[in-house]
């Protein structure tokens, strides 16, 4: 039965039989990448609280770093699902802590310059995005604005030598290691939302300072920090499309953002059941393996049904996202199902692992952890209720 689960991902129907094909064998080599590559060294880098820079540069040589960039750029040009299945397949191993980082570098960032930016802003960054050179990472949130992206109160004045930024961004993923930001500022404090720009910094110019990396309840290697922008100055050429049309930019891409938490959630939980699985048939209770018993195999049932539907869900979004119909209500939706979802089921894996679910040795206690955030970064599960409220009866 085990060899039967590790095949965990059913067919995307989105995409023709070849590519399926394709994407198995990508499925292996990033199952490969986290055996060879991650496996050995992830409590090592739990207990250091940080991943390794080098880790983007071994993704990069691997081939799995922003896959879906053209071919133009040093990308592979495939179908956005490879990139998603690399989340999925890192979720499934474990690897939820690492996994958010690797989002922001792989999902989020190349998107806004393969939309909006300039060619020579595409050729500055995105080929060493693909190889690993370059780390990025995105600032949107602040002490005062995290899921309400209309309240941030980072500046950026033009002036004759380019734009003059002071803030602060908190909760940024890979703030450690990224060598490029792209960053949320207001250019017009007058103009609400209107007023906002966003802009490819680079992180080595001066008056760009980083916090200390900050300690978490889970997602303990994860690169999270506060950033600092003192009268930093950034060519006009930093700018990222238009100035005041970065809000209009943002709500674009979250979708994909958005999306692709759900689809950690889904690879997270699915590989906590198999986990789980195991261990129930076999811990002895009461005489008999754990899976003998009737509230273990409801339980069982109930998480894997839960997962298959928020699969379905996941495969809708995918297709929706191909043909560039992926509503923000629709993201907003599969991230509150797949992460409530996530955090729930793997609760009750814990509890069916009993006092051993609880010690840091045992995976699922990892899974436990890291899971709590994802209802929460993204847009909470309170404002994704809102969005998808907002859709249906209007504000």
């Amino acid at each position: 039965m085990q060899a039967e689960r590790l095949s965990h991902s059913p067919a995307d129907f989105s995409i023709d039989a070849e590519e399926q094909a394709q994407l198995a064998l990508f499925r292996d080599t990033v199952r490969r990448f986290c055996a060879e590559q991650m496996a050995p060294c992830y409590a090592q880098w739990e207990s250091d609280g940080l991943v390794p820079r080098e880790l983007f540069n071994k993704l990069g040589d691997a081939g799995l770093l922003c896959v879906d960039v053209p071919e133009a750029y040093g990308g592979y040009g495939v179908p956005a699902q490879f990139s998603f299945a690399i989340v999925e397949e890192l979720g499934y191993a474990g690897f939820t802590g690492f996994t958010g980082g690797l989002q922001v570098h792989n999902d989020i960032v190349p998107p806004y310059l393969v939309s909006f930016g300039t060619e020579a802003q595409k050729q500055r960054w995105l080929p060493g995005m693909v190889s690993g050179e370059i780390v990025t990472a995105i600032g949107m949130s602040e002490p005062n604005a995290g899921s309400d992206l209309a309240n941030i109160k980072t500046s950026a004045q033009r002036t004759e030598n380019g734009y003059l930024i002071n803030g602060s961004k908190i909760f940024i993923s890979n703030g450690q290691h990224a060598d490029m930001l792209l960053l949320a500022a207001k250019t017009d404090k007058g103009a609400g939302a209107r007023g906002t720009s966003l802009f490819l910094v680079d992180a080595s110019l001066p008056g760009y300072s980083r916090g200390s990396n900050l300690a978490k309840v889970g997602h303990k290697c994860a690169d999270t920090s506060e950033l600092f922008f003192e009268n930093l100055l950034v060519p006009h050429d930093a700018l990222l499309g238009e100035e005041g049309a970065g809000f209009g930019m943002m709500m674009e891409k979250l979708a994909r953002e958005r999306m692709i938490i759900g689809v950690l959630a889904v690879g997270a939980a699915r590989g906590a059941l198999d986990w789980t699985i195991d261990y129930v048939q076999e811990r002895q209770a009461f005489g008999a393996p754990l899976a003998k018993l009737q509230n273990t195999r409801f339980k069982l049932a109930e998480a894997h049904t839960r997962i298959m539907a928020n699969t379905s869900f996941m495969q809708q979004c995918f297709a929706a996202y191909r043909n560039g119909q992926l509503t923000p209500e629709v993201a907003a939706a599969f991230k509150l199902y797949a992460t409530e979802m996530q955090c729930e089921v793997i609760d009750e894996c814990l509890q069916l692992f009993g006092g051993y679910g609880y010690m840091s040795e045992y995976p699922i206690s990892r899974a436990w952890a890291d899971a709590r955030v994802q209802r929460i970064y993204g847009g909470t599960s309170e404002i994704m209720k809102e969005v998808v409220a907002r859709s249906l009866v209007g504000k």
